[in-house]
C-alpha cells in the first residue's frame, strides 16, 4: 500500500498510518523466519510465565503475536505462510485504527465529524435506492434495523400507541407477513423485540407451481391479507427478500408494492425489502 502521506496535515494520522504499514510489513516479511523455525520446538519465551517487571515495546509485542500465530510445531510448512491481505485489507485495518483514534477526539470535534459522515452516507444511500428524504439508521446487530422498521410502522399505523400502549394492539391485532424463504428465527426475533405474540406473525409460502420456488407467492399473500382484514386484524408490515442468503433470489418487489399500495392516495401495508445481511 504505497500511498503518500505528505498531503495529510494531522501528525497523529501520519504516525498511525506509518505504524500500521510497518506492523503489517513486519508480519508479512516473517515468512522466511517462520519456515526456518518451523521444525523447532517451543522455546521458553513461548511458555506462559509471571508478569515481567518492565513493559514490552511494540516490536516485541508484534514478534510475540507473530510467534503465536505461526509457531505451532504440528503445522505443515505450507500452512505457516502469512496471509496476504492486499490493499483492501490494509484499508480495512486502517479504518479500524482510524475509528479508534476518532473515539479519542473531544465532543465538539467528534460531533462535527460524525454529523458530516452521517449526512453524506445518508445522501448516498438515498440516491442509490431512490428514496426521497430518507433517513439512515446504523446498527451493529444485523437484525436490529428490521426491528426498528417494525417499531416505526407500529407508531405510524397506531396513532394512540404512545398514549394507550399495547391496548390498541389488543383491540386490532397487527400482522407481520414474512416470506417462508426468510432467515430461520427472524420472525421469532421480531416478535421478541416488539413484545408481540407469535400469532401476529404470518408466514407466506413460496411458489409451488408457477415461478421461482424461492419467491413469495403473491396470490396467496393477497388472500392472506384479505382474510386478516375480514377478521378485524391490521396488516402492518411485509418483509420481502431483495437477495436471499443462499443464491440471491429476489421477490417480486414491484408486484408486492402494488399489492400493499393499491392507490397512491391510500395508506397501505408497509413494505420492507431485506437486503444487506440477507445478500451477504
Amino acid at each position: 500500500m504505497d500511498v503518500s502521506l505528505e498531503k495529510v496535515a494531522d501528525p497523529t494520522l501520519i504516525e498511525m498510518g506509518k505504524n500500521l504499514k510497518e506492523a503489517m510489513k513486519m508480519l508479512e516479511d516473517s515468512q522466511r523466519r517462520t519456515e526456518e523455525e518451523n521444525g523447532k520446538k517451543l522455546t521458553s519465551g513461548d511458555i506462559p510465565g509471571p508478569l515481567q517487571g518492565s513493559g514490552q515495546d511494540m516490536v516485541s509485542i508484534l514478534q510475540l503475536v507473530q510467534n503465536l500465530m505461526h509457531g505451532d510445531e504440528d503445522e505443515e510448512p505450507q500452512s505457516a505462510r502469512v496471509q496476504n491481505i492486499g490493499e483492501q485489507g490494509h484499508i480495512a485495518l486502517l479504518g479500524h485504527s482510524l475509528g479508534a483514534y476518532i473515539s479519542t477526539l473531544d465532543k465538539e470535534k467528534l460531533r462535527k465529524l460524525t454529523t458530516r459522515i452521517l449526512s453524506d452516507t445518508t445522501l448516498w444511500l438515498c440516491r442509490i435506492f431512490r428514496y426521497e428524504n430518507g433517513c439512515a439508521y446504523f446498527h451493529e446487530e444485523e437484525r436490529e434495523g428490521l426491528a426498528k422498521i417494525c417499531r416505526l410502522a407500529i407508531h405510524s399505523r397506531y396513532e394512540d400507541f404512545v398514549v394507550d400502549g399495547f391496548n390498541v394492539l389488543y383491540n386490532k391485532k397487527p400482522v407481520v407477513y414474512l416470506s417462508a424463504a426468510a432467515r430461520p428465527g427472524l420472525g421469532q426475533y421480531l416478535c421478541n423485540q416488539l413484545g408481540l405474540p407469535f400469532p401476529c406473525l404470518s408466514r407466506v409460502p413460496c411458489n409451488t407451481m408457477f415461478g421461482s420456488q424461492h419467491q413469495m407467492d403473491v396470490a396467496l399473500l393477497e388472500k392472506l391479507i384479505k382474510d386478516d382484514i375480514e377478521r378485524g386484524k391490521l396488516p402492518l408490515l411485509l418483509v420481502a427478500n431483495a437477495g436471499t442468503a443462499a443464491v440471491g433470489h429476489t421477490d417480486k418487489i414491484g408486484r408486492l408494492r402494488e399489492l400493499c399500495f393499491p392507490s397512491r392516495h391510500e395508506e397501505g401495508l408497509s413494505t420492507h425489502a431485506v437486503a444487506g445481511w440477507q445478500a451477504s
